[in-house]
């Protein structure tokens, strides 16, 4: 058995295991190893606890101060999240010294983040992102899911996204996004937000939303997806220019202002040694011994 060393830190509820690619090396472990790794250290009963496994090393884009690669806790891999990459700067800025401005890498592309507040262990981030870079894939799509008929919009925010409005949660929204996640008419698996829209088209609006999200399940919130449902929002007219994002986890704003822009809290958690087992110990941990009498 050997130790990896983590830091733990969530944005807004949605919670992240941060590893160096080096310390991996150094144990032994692969790429081909990973998504395992993600599966049993994010497991809430055997493991840490997390939605997802950030795996941190060096950058080869342009300007970027790290490479953030993200694996979900089912041990798939993903493009990026708006939150994880909110804790990676975190990160950063408590224990590498990192300047208010940092650019990060993710499968998605670069992201430059900015420091708005810090109180160690609590930090505030404005990610910024070139609105060109989001993309709507359809703005109307009828979806029965969950035996409940949804009509949804479809964005890319480096990820996908279906956005589906609701008048109120009072529905198994966990099943239905479960149902669209891998649904038979979406060209890929997708992340879902549900979204409830507080003062239309005003200056105030604000859009409450839950999530399921692709590989992970339902999470309290999620950055991608407050992206995806203000960017769908703007679009149908629901919002102008700016949208406070309410979560279960906490709050989020979305802007548009040179660029697309999501600010929002990041906190260090903690920080341990995570007991790395092989795949035999692994199995036998889980299993009860049986007892002689």
């Amino acid at each position: 058995m050997t130790s990896l060393p983590f830091t733990k830190v969530q944005a807004a509820g949605n919670d992240f295991l941060l590893v160096e690619r080096t310390d991996l090396d150094r144990i032994g472990l692969s790429a081909a190893d990973i998504p395992q790794l993600a599966t049993d250290a994010c497991d809430r009963r055997f493991g840490v606890g997390a939605d997802g496994l950030e795996v941190l090393g060096p950058a080869v884009g342009e300007g970027a101060l790290i490479s953030a690669h993200l694996f979900n806790s089912d041990g798939s891999e993903a493009e990026i999240s708006g939150n994880g990459t909110r804790c990676v700067a975190a990160w950063l800025t408590a224990f590498r010294k990192a300047p208010r401005h940092v650019r990060i890498e993710t499968g998605a592309g670069m992201r430059d983040l900015e420091l708005i507040w810090g109180d160690h262990p609590n930090y505030a981030f404005r990610m910024t992102t070139a609105e060109g870079e989001y993309t709507l894939v359809r703005p109307a799509i009828r979806l029965v899911a969950g035996g409940v008929e949804q009509t949804a919009t479809l964005v890319d925010v480096g990820n996908p996204q279906c956005v589906c409005r609701v008048g109120s949660f009072d529905f198994d929204w966990r099943r239905v996004g479960s149902d669209i996640e891998r649904h038979a008419d979406l060209p890929t698996s997708t992340n879902v937000s549900f979204v409830r829209i507080v003062g239309e088209g005003t200056r105030d609006a604000s859009l409450e939303v839950r999530f399921w999200e692709r590989g992970a399940g339902p999470t309290l919130s999620s950055g991608t997806g407050s992206l995806g449902a203000a960017v769908a929002a703007r679009h149908h007219g629901w919002i102008a220019d700016r949208a406070r994002i309410v979560t279960q986890g906490g709050e989020m704003t979305v802007d548009w202002l040179d660029g697309v822009r999501l600010t929002g809290n990041a906190a260090i958690v903690c920080r341990g040694a995570y007991s790395v087992e092989s795949g035999a110990s692994r199995q036998r941990s889980r299993t009860c011994p049986r007892l002689q009498s």
